[in-house]
């Protein structure tokens, strides 16, 4: 296989998903959400399926006719019912299709693939590449879900990468299975503050109570069989390095700490941003742009972008008191409300009193252009990764509502490099109010002195990141290319 740099202009990564794929002849294989393509060193396997082509429950397929379709892509194959997860919403096939108390059902059926992708990987290296690949693969770069993976690749010797999804500060919290059997967590106070093997952390990096409860549950086995922590462990023992959705300039103490704790190589693969689309506004619109229509009316830095993603476990009162705290704040806001249009759970009268100021959308909002768009000033967030490094392209100060996973840490972390501000909850249960929201808002928006230095951190955060044309992120992914083709692989 050549050695060439893969064409960058191929580098996609969709904040909503979590796998990694190669644009040059990579295999697609099995995985909880929608796959993305990334460049890999000469080939790579991702672990993830396109969702049009696969699904978790049984159907039938017919095998492609000999030389049909794109060249290099693998043809999907028969994918057994699983059971256990006869409770999965019909059509399910990732997380963001499922409500939370479903997701464990999700992973249970995303168990029996393990066996046809021993099968596939078992044709695919004894025919060295003859199942629509060009070779057999170098590299296979999986997420923490896949912890039956590793085996069936050591079998044919092909080594694996573990991708971060969350961020490197949640990896360093999480901690290695080592590091967790000498230092048990076991209550939801256990699992608030950074564990002892965390030293150069500010003390402020911690979880609230109720974030706490979240991370305790993870730990326990659920419908799969398999807790969360305990797929993490498995798939990271078996991986021979970590690749991380982060830079040192975001996240400084954090890369020597992983290779330290988990005793392997973790390289960052930078940001994976999406390609800049600066939106002044004018340009001609499609039927399909109706909020960057709406935001071309506003004046410059006004408005307050708000997306709290598609799984954030927003309860209806959290959505009612949302609407009324932005209501309240008096600032100009587009929020995109997922649940279809019209948006549903908004207070009686709310849009009417709000017009002209505030748009709600309830179908699908082009996140990277309305960021990128010059009326918009700040972003309301629920600091998912994904969200919050899009956010960074553009140098925006945040407004802060996380809920689970590794949101908090996330929260925390952009609170002490002076870009955002946390809407107050109530210790326990989270619970937050509309004066919560308005406050904080305000604080964001309003040309104060604070507002005016969390706008300032926000682009000196930008151009430390980031820097004027994203380069240094790129940077990143071509370091991370050199490594897999010089460190490990197959040839």
């Amino acid at each position: 296989a050549s050695d060439a740099k893969p064409d960058r202009a191929k580098l996609r990564y969709n904040n909503a998903g979590s796998q990694i794929s190669s644009p040059r002849g990579g295999v697609p294989m099995a995985g909880l959400r929608p796959p993305h393509p990334f460049p890999g060193a000469r080939q790579a396997a991702g672990a993830a399926w396109p969702r049009r082509h696969l699904r978790l429950h049984a159907e039938e397929r017919r095998p492609a006719p000999a030389g049909a379709g794109e060249p290099g892509r693998q043809r999907p194959s028969p994918v057994p019912a699983a059971p256990g997860s006869g409770g999965l919403p019909e059509g399910a096939e990732s997380t963001a299709d499922v409500p939370p108390e479903k997701v464990e059902l999700l992973k249970a059926a995303f168990d029996a693939l393990a066996a046809p992708f021993a099968d596939f990987l078992s044709a695919a290296c004894a025919s060295d590449g003859g199942v629509g690949l060009q070779k057999r693969p170098d590299w296979i770069i999986l997420d923490f879900a896949h912890y039956w993976l590793g085996p069936i690749a050591d079998e044919h010797k092909v080594p694996c990468a573990m991708f971060l999804i969350a961020s490197g500060t949640m990896a360093v919290y999480y901690g290695s299975r080592r590091e967790n059997a000498a230092h048990p967590r076991v209550t939801v106070d256990d699992f608030m503050p950074m564990p002892p093997w965390v030293t150069t952390f500010p003390s402020s990096i911690s979880f609230r109570r109720h974030e706490a409860a979240w991370i305790a549950d993870s730990n326990r086995p659920n419908a799969s069989g398999v807790s969360d922590a305990e797929r993490f462990w498995r798939t990271e023992q078996r991986c021979r390095l970590l690749v991380s959705r982060s830079c040192p300039e975001l996240e400084p103490p954090v890369f020597p700490v992983l290779a330290d704790l988990y005793r392997k190589p973790a390289v960052p693969a930078g940001l994976l941003l999406p390609e800049p689309e600066a939106d002044g506004g004018g340009a001609a619109r499609s039927d399909d742009d109706d909020a960057l229509r709406w935001l071309d009316a506003q004046p410059a830095g006004s408005v307050v972008y708000v997306a709290l993603g598609t799984e954030a476990p927003v309860t209806a009162e959290g959505v009612r008191e949302l609407a009324l705290g932005l209501e309240l704040s008096g600032a100009r806001f587009l929020w995109a409300l997922r649940g279809g249009a019209p948006p549903p759970l908004l207070p009686d009268g709310f849009e009417a009193r709000t017009r002209g100021r505030g748009a709600v959308r309830g179908d699908w909002v082009p996140q990277a252009r309305v960021l990128a768009h010059a009326a918009v000033g700040a972003f309301l967030t629920h600091c998912g990764w994904g969200s919050v490094a899009e956010s960074l392209r553009f140098g925006l100060p945040l407004v802060m509502l996380p809920f689970v996973v590794d949101q908090g840490l996330i929260a925390r972390m952009m609170a002490e490099r002076g870009v955002g501000v946390e809407v107050a909850r109530r210790d326990g249960d989270g619970w937050f109010g509309r004066d919560d929201v308005a406050a904080a808002v305000r604080r964001v928006v309003e040309d104060g002195e604070e507002g005016k230095v969390l706008a300032s951190n926000a682009r000196r955060l930008k151009e430390a990141v980031v820097g004027d044309d994203g380069g240094r992120q790129e940077r990143y992914v071509d370091e991370l290319v050199d490594w897999l083709q010089r460190d490990g692989g197959n040839g």
